[in-house]
């Protein structure tokens, strides 16, 4: 008949492993501690750090007093506009956005040249007679008439 073979386990000690590994570490992942200690060293030289400890000592009066600053309607308000303005910005295509950003800057100076007298109707309608300007103004009424028909509703 069979005997019955006796299986003893070894004993493990979980604090000896987790040593064994906090000494191996080191020496596996040296490279990746030299990254972190030049990071830890950028971001004590430019006081993050210090920040960071000063928001955790203040901690819960810190939380409250963010916590308070957002409740207000301004707080609320200004969250739900800058959501709407992203979502804008989202449906503006960036070839048109880009051709408007560009024209800017040429139209500024001649807007902001200081003139020693003040501009006649005549030269005034000289330009709104430009294919360029019909065109702006085109593109104005209809954007008028958008926000018009929006605000009917």
């Amino acid at each position: 008949m069979a005997r019955p073979i006796r299986f003893e386990p070894l004993a493990r000690d979980a604090r000896v492993e987790l040593r064994d590994r906090l000494d191996n570490a080191p020496l596996e992942h040296a490279e990746a501690l030299l990254s972190a200690y030049e990071v830890l060293q950028g971001l004590h030289e430019r006081g993050v750090l210090d920040l960071l400890k000063g928001a955790l000592s203040a901690g819960d009066t810190l939380l409250e007093t963010v916590v308070e600053v957002a409740k207000t309607p301004e707080a609320i308000r200004s969250v739900r506009n800058l959501l709407l303005l992203s979502q804008l910005l989202g449906n503006i295509e960036p070839e048109l956005l880009g051709v408007i950003v560009r024209s800017i800057p040429e139209g500024l100076p001649q807007a902001s040249a200081k003139r020693s007298e003040t501009p006649g109707l005549f030269s005034l309608l000289q330009k709104f007679c430009s294919k360029d300007s019909r065109r702006a103004m085109g593109a104005t009424a209809e954007l008028l008439e958008s926000v018009g028909k929006g605000l009917k509703a």
